[in-house]
């Protein structure tokens, strides 16, 4: 067995192993390794708040920008446009958790309550923020895919995005919330 192996990896691989791992044994295992997340409050670098910030902020700007290059090459009006992309941005930003718990062994049902803890208030931040600076800057929402404003104004509202959601994952991940409970099972 891997020296590098996660401790819930190992847990689970050494139970199936030997063949005495029942369907339940393996789910109070997955239950146990989704607990270890929960350590209430704990101390929180800048480095880790920036670090699962730019996480969210990976899933975020590919769902943001399909978003909107699907919304624009359609023609579509600015609510459906940010409506395409904020739900992209939510699917994207999961996925990229769920990615993650997956290879780390846990349970679709246990993986999915674990990326919506972790990543719902920091997405949410990060889309009320880029997309309301897309709707401020004048032009941006209808101007052209080749056009300079529109990815200027998409990369600056994106920065903003990550600047304000920061210490908002800082203060979370400090109380043992958001990116604190997978933490876990990064490796």
């Amino acid at each position: 067995m891997s020296e590098s192996m996660h401790p819930a990896e190992h847990e689970m691989h050494d139970h199936g192993s030997h063949g005495h791992a029942t369907e339940a044994h393996s789910s109070h295992a997955q239950h146990q390794a989704a607990d270890r997340g929960h350590h209430g409050p704990m101390k929180t670098t800048w480095g880790v708040a920036a670090s699962a910030t730019l996480h969210c902020l990976t899933g975020c700007a590919i769902g943001e920008v399909l978003g909107m290059v699907i919304a624009t090459a359609l023609g579509w009006h600015d609510l459906p446009s940010i409506l395409l992309a904020v739900a992209l941005a939510f699917i994207f930003g999961y996925a990229l958790t769920l990615r993650g718990l997956f290879r780390a062994g846990l349970n679709w049902r246990t993986a999915l309550r674990l990326a919506l803890a972790a990543d719902t208030l920091s997405i949410l931040v990060m889309e009320i923020v880029d997309n309301g600076i897309m709707l401020i800057i004048p032009g941006a929402m209808d101007s052209g895919l080749a056009s300079v404003l529109f990815w200027g104004a998409l990369a600056f509202s994106l920065l903003l995005a990550f600047l304000v959601t920061t210490p908002i994952n800082k203060w979370i991940i400090g109380r043992g919330k958001g990116h604190a409970v997978i933490h876990a099972y990064h490796h």
